[in-house]
């Protein structure tokens, strides 16, 4: 499949752009086919020197994000760097008209500004807050209470999370935005204006998985419960060699299975009998987890890593061994998984890259490195990075 069959190969986007939503967002659309042009500062955004890096301060976070985007540089401020972005989102031919940006604000790039030049614009800003002033992953974290039921069981002090989750999130809904905006502008002719507020992203997360209906149903909120698998049965065990498992039961046949491995169904019997309680229900396993995970901990306890690996791997149980990131690598779990390629990116090395999750006729489609910053400049560029 050559790069012109990809889903929305055509499309010309330009993103002015820093940190993780929208670079992120770029980084998928282009991954679907689309001609992504990352416009930076001259030196680069705050965000080009980022961690993590390598021995010789070159910024694998940066390149990770834009592989495949063309990099051109401009200086923001000045009427002729101004009208350079402009042009190239506005005369970018029939695919083109797209702008994506996280730099809300700027008139000279507004959606009103740019639909004066061409009606049929397509422009997403990625707002911090709902109401438009500032906001990060980790403020936004810090004022939803995602904090304050992160961490081990007791502890008072919120936790943060190391997964810039609501970031993530962002950019995937911006690429389904801009994709939906292209979809009415080929229907209808016009054009979008899409604002996309990081704060809402993570409230209508939180409020669609039922964090934020608890409190106004129930009366409460949620309370942390440290790696037990909030209303279901799934809790981590430790082995005798110290390694350590996460195990979830979801169905009847889960929870059966792993009474049945661990050998203790005479006493999870003898448990339900005494406390009125059916461990075919999701609610019963939960309610009574701690019981459930004393009687089930010891028969890790007793085995080896590798025993409990081969025993889990001939049962429906649900697990997985906690592994570091290096053991990821280390086990060859990258270079078993298609969905990986080897990329040779000037200034870091070679290394293997993920392309799309999603898998298109078996294929998952994956981009070139990121260019050097300010590679393609002049305007008259060729037609697609490889």
């Amino acid at each position: 499949m050559t790069d012109h069959d990809r889903p929305l190969s055509g499309l010309h986007i330009v993103e002015v752009s820093s940190f993780i939503a929208s670079p992120l967002a770029g980084l998928t659309l282009s991954q679907l086919g689309a001609e992504v042009t990352r416009v930076d500062p001259v030196g680069g955004a705050a965000d080009v020197h980022r961690w993590p890096v390598t021995a010789d301060g070159e910024s694998i976070y940066w390149t990770g994000l834009n592989r495949g985007k063309w990099s051109v540089t401009a200086d923001l401020r000045s009427e002729a760097g101004q009208s350079m972005v402009q042009r190239l989102v506005t005369d970018s031919g029939p695919g083109g008209g797209i702008l994506l940006t996280n730099q809300a604000g700027r008139s000279w790039m507004s959606h009103d500004t740019l639909a004066a030049l061409r009606p049929d614009v397509i422009t997403l800003e990625l707002l911090g807050r709902t109401d438009g002033t500032p906001g990060v992953d980790y403020t936004v974290n810090a004022g939803l209470g995602f904090p304050q039921i992160t961490g081990p069981v007791g502890i008072a002090e919120p936790v943060n999370h190391a997964l810039p989750a609501w970031d993530v999130a962002c950019g995937l809904y911006a690429a389904l935005a801009i994709s939906a905006a292209v979809r009415r502008r080929e229907r209808t002719g016009s054009g979008a204006q899409i604002t996309l507020p990081l704060e809402d992203t993570a409230l209508s997360l939180a409020g669609t998985l039922g964090y934020l209906t608890e409190p106004q149903i129930n009366g409460r909120g949620r309370v942390g419960t440290g790696n037990d698998v909030y209303g279901t049965f799934g809790t981590d065990f430790v082995t005798a060699d110290g390694g350590r498992f996460m195990i979830v039961a979801l169905t009847p046949r889960h929870f059966r299975d792993l009474v049945d491995l661990t050998g203790v169904g005479d006493a999870v019997a003898a448990v339900a009998k005494a406390l009125g309680a059916d461990f075919r229900r999701e609610d019963d396993r939960f309610t009574h987890r701690a019981v459930l995970n004393g009687l089930i901990a010891p028969w890790f306890a007793a085995r080896s890593t590798a025993e409990v690996e081969a025993a889990l791997q001939n049962s429906s149980v649900l697990s997985q061994r906690y592994r570091t990131f290096d053991e990821v690598v280390a086990d060859g779990v990258l270079s078993a998984n298609p969905m990986f390629t080897e990329v040779d990116q000037p200034g870091i090395g070679r290394y293997l890259a993920a392309g799309l999750p999603a898998a298109f006729d078996g294929e998952h489609y994956a981009t070139g490195p990121a260019r050097s910053l300010g590679a393609d400049t002049p305007r008259n560029q060729p037609a697609q990075p490889t």
